[in-house]
């Protein structure tokens, strides 16, 4: 159902069962899937890709033009995936010709104030709790939780099933698996609550939790800590993944414990 106050433009590609709620303002570019819900006061720009059964709530903000001062108007998109709720007053803008798009996974919870900047990859299941900012080109693996009011630096990667606590500054990138918090943002342990909670096994915890103790308890240097892994450490996929992270990681880890 959409609300006879709210203004659709007649381009726009409109799923089935879509409820659109009063003074709603939707572009002509615009793709919304069977199912979602959107409430009043929402503007969804030209570039939006909004998947099934997503809910939008008042005052959200999605494909606005990026802020980044290099952005000269090209045809960039923001894309949400299914089943994900957009709390009130978030912000979504679109990409810029860096990656040419601003993704959100599917079933993420965005708390009300959260913005996305251009060019963020945000993967599935991920919750980012109210007033937290993410600056450009940042990635956000699957099954992160992120706390109120932290800040994102530019072009920084946190590793899937990793928890952020709140007020923290995202500046060097955060490996999989992981807790961060303190200032500056420092490891404080392994996830093991999320993961338990995600379904990872006792055995595969504990192997990260080896891991993990390797290179940032028993080694205050990374590159001492990743051989010792190699040296102690069966092959195994916790251990690929953290290691691949480590390998690729262009802003350098967040601090091992103090």
């Amino acid at each position: 159902m959409i609300h006879r106050r709210a203004e659709v433009h007649p381009n726009a590609k409109i799923g089935k069962d879509v409820e659109i709620g009063p003074f709603t303002c939707i572009y002509g570019d615009v793709e919304i899937g069977d199912g979602t819900w959107i409430g009043p006061n929402v503007t969804i720009f030209d570039g939006a890709r909004i998947g099934k059964n997503c809910k939008i709530f008042s005052t959200a903000v999605i494909s606005a033009d990026s802020q980044d001062l290099k952005y000269e108007g090209e045809k960039t998109t923001v894309e949400i995936g299914d089943n994900t709720v957009i709390r009130e007053a978030v912000t979504i803008h679109k990409g810029t010709a860096d990656r040419w798009k601003t993704v959100i996974g599917n079933n993420c919870l965005l708390m009300a104030y959260v913005h996305i900047a251009h060019d963020c990859i945000i993967g599935n299941n991920v919750i980012i709790a109210n007033a937290t900012g993410l600056s450009g080109h940042i990635t956000i693996d699957d099954n992160v939780v992120i706390e109120g009011m932290v800040g994102g630096q530019q072009f920084t990667h946190v590793g899937k099933y990793a928890f952020v606590g709140g007020t923290s500054r995202i500046r060097k990138d955060i490996p999989p698996f992981v807790k961060a918090a303190k200032e500056p943002l420092s490891f404080m342990g392994v996830n093991t609550i999320g993961l338990k909670r995600r379904g990872y096994a006792e055995d595969a915890i504990r192997r990260i939790e080896d891991i993990y103790r390797l290179i940032f308890v028993q080694n205050k240097n990374i590159t001492k800590g990743v051989e010792a892994v190699n040296a102690e450490i069966e092959d195994c996929e916790e251990k690929t993944i953290i290691l691949d992270f480590i390998r690729n990681s262009k802003n350098g880890l967040i601090k091992g414990l103090q």
